[in-house]
């Protein structure tokens, strides 16, 4: 088969080309779908409360010793008999139980039918401490696993804890907005079941410059909560009305409301073009490029995911975030002692170096070539594959003068070392962006001298070791590159073509090219 041939048939398996900014960013996002689905541990989804409530700190020490606690059976029988002072303790007992620092009995406590009890004392509003102690130990219960939440839910709890947001007891208001924040937790059916339930007017009516921190934090979360989830996303006139008091408290000084915030906005970016702009029409990518230099890894974190997250969108809004400073807050992200960032930090400059020339130019302007480099060379392996998309985009859609300038700075070695990986799919990027720099070579008429480079770097050497991987492609791929551009006596004049086929002539860049 002529090399020609082949090279058209692997083009059409692999290769970016043809594809505009839009298509390389939508790859990128599904190439690197896990770094915004992992898990983080800087944000639980539930929370169980484990702390004293005010009626246990109302005691004395004296007191609390001579609480006694009631047995399962008295404690089913005194819920569902009708003495208060019983009920009260047996509620108070249970929650408890629930409060344990590890190993909750929550199924044991679903199987003593209580729950539905429970979820009907919440509407005890004669009886403020009964109502607390109920909503305390469904808090728990919903903190569980999903079917936990799920016997909690089809109890009927969701419209009484709704209605307890505007209770008069704040610590009764606080304690309701955290079960929700479990509930709206659990997934997307929950979480539409909350708003379709009208939780966001009461929930956001909460926020106001006088409620205190700690009563913020948990509304913080629970409206990042039910930002949260994709599949399907949360109604847009939900998100909306949300938008503006997240907006509020972004400004907000206390490090885990801000924290939350972020993740917030987070979750509402990793979403459609469209959904996105709506994100972005709030004007919020300044204060969240701000807080990508934050030195709490907590609000660093979810910040740099957001605006990672907008420039998976449309060249103008990737463009916002340029024009907001994402470019001059990612060299020190690329160079950050935690890898996590490092990686986020690549794949996030990834999607802009898919944008056009003129955005690639302000990467490079910006200074983002040495720290891009120095990752490729010396990263961790995940960082080092986010680190190839980059190059693998720039040598796509940049310009010969701006492919001239990555080569200037360093990047072949590291990248031909990387051909050393198990990995198939980074072994294609980078034959894929080897094949871009030849492109650039033959345009300048260079091809001869970069050929000699990737010889002296030892890229010919791993390309021929490849001719043994257990992947076809890969196989072919490094085949094509090695027949093209380094079998010099069978294709004699391919080295110094330049404007054959009527392309522009970039002969006048030749001496920029220096390898």
């Amino acid at each position: 088969m002529p090399v020609e041939d082949k090279h058209s048939q692997w083009m059409k398996k692999f290769k970016n080309k043809g594809k505009d900014s839009t298509a390389r960013r939508r790859q990128r996002v599904e190439v690197s779908m896990e770094l915004r689905k992992a898990k983080k541990d800087e944000q639980i989804l539930k929370r169980r409360s484990i702390s004293f409530s005010l009626v246990d700190e109302s005691l004395s020490p004296e007191d609390k010793k001579e609480i006694i606690q009631l047995s399962l059976e008295e404690i089913v029988e005194a819920v569902n008999g009708s003495d208060r002072e019983l009920q009260l303790q047996a509620v108070q007992d249970i929650r408890r139980m629930l409060s344990k620092q590890n190993d909750p009995p929550i199924n044991q406590v679903i199987e003593l039918g209580i729950i539905p009890r429970l979820v009907e004392f919440l509407g005890h509003d004669d009886d403020p401490f009964l109502q607390f102690e109920a909503a305390w130990a469904l808090t728990n219960i919903a903190s569980g696993t999903s079917d936990h939440t799920r016997a909690v839910v089809e109890a009927g709890a969701i419209p009484p804890f709704i209605s307890l947001l505007s209770s008069p007891h704040m610590h009764i208001s606080e304690q309701s907005v955290w079960a929700l924040g479990n509930i709206a937790g659990d997934g997307p059916t929950y979480r539409d079941a909350l708003i379709n339930c009208s939780v966001i007017p009461p929930l956001l009516a909460l926020v106001s410059p006088v409620t205190p921190v700690g009563f913020l934090r948990n509304i913080t979360w629970t409206i990042s909560n039910l930002c949260r989830n994709k599949n399907p996303y949360p109604p847009l006139d939900a998100v909306k009305k949300m938008l503006p008091v997240l907006l509020y408290l972004l400004e907000n000084d206390d490090k885990d409301i801000i924290s939350d915030s972020c993740w917030a906005f987070s979750y509402l970016t990793d979403s459609t073009n469209d959904r996105i702009q709506i994100v972005v029409d709030t004007g919020i990518l300044p204060r969240l490029v701000e807080l990508m230099g934050s030195p709490e890894m907590m609000i660093m974190t979810p910040a740099l995911r957001a605006v990672g997250n907008i420039v998976t969108g449309t060249d103008e809004q990737t463009q916002a975030a340029i024009d907001a400073g994402v470019l001059a807050a990612l060299p020190r992200l690329l160079r950050h002692p935690k890898q996590a960032i490092q990686k986020e930090a690549a794949w996030t400059l990834s999607n802009i170096a898919a944008g056009p020339s003129q955005q690639i130019q302000q990467l490079i302007t910006c200074g983002l070539l040495p720290p891009l480099v120095e990752l490729l060379d010396k990263g961790d392996f995940k960082a080092q594959k986010e680190a190839v998309w980059v190059v693998a985009n720039l040598t796509t859609g940049g310009t010969v003068e701006q492919v001239v300038e990555l080569v200037q700075s360093g990047v072949l070695k590291p990248l031909l070392n990387l051909l050393l990986v198990k990995d198939s799919k980074t072994l294609l990027i980078i034959l894929d962006t080897i094949t871009n720099l030849f492109k650039a070579a033959k345009k300048l008429g260079v091809t001869d001298r970069l050929c000699l480079l990737v010889e002296e770097l030892g890229g010919l050497e791993k390309m021929e070791a490849l001719l043994t991987h257990e992947n076809n492609i890969v196989y072919e791929a490094a085949l094509i590159i090695m027949e093209k551009y380094f079998c010099f006596e069978e294709n004699p004049d391919l080295q110094h073509e330049t404007s054959k086929d009527g392309e522009d002539d970039f002969s006048e860049y030749k001496k920029d090219f220096d390898f």
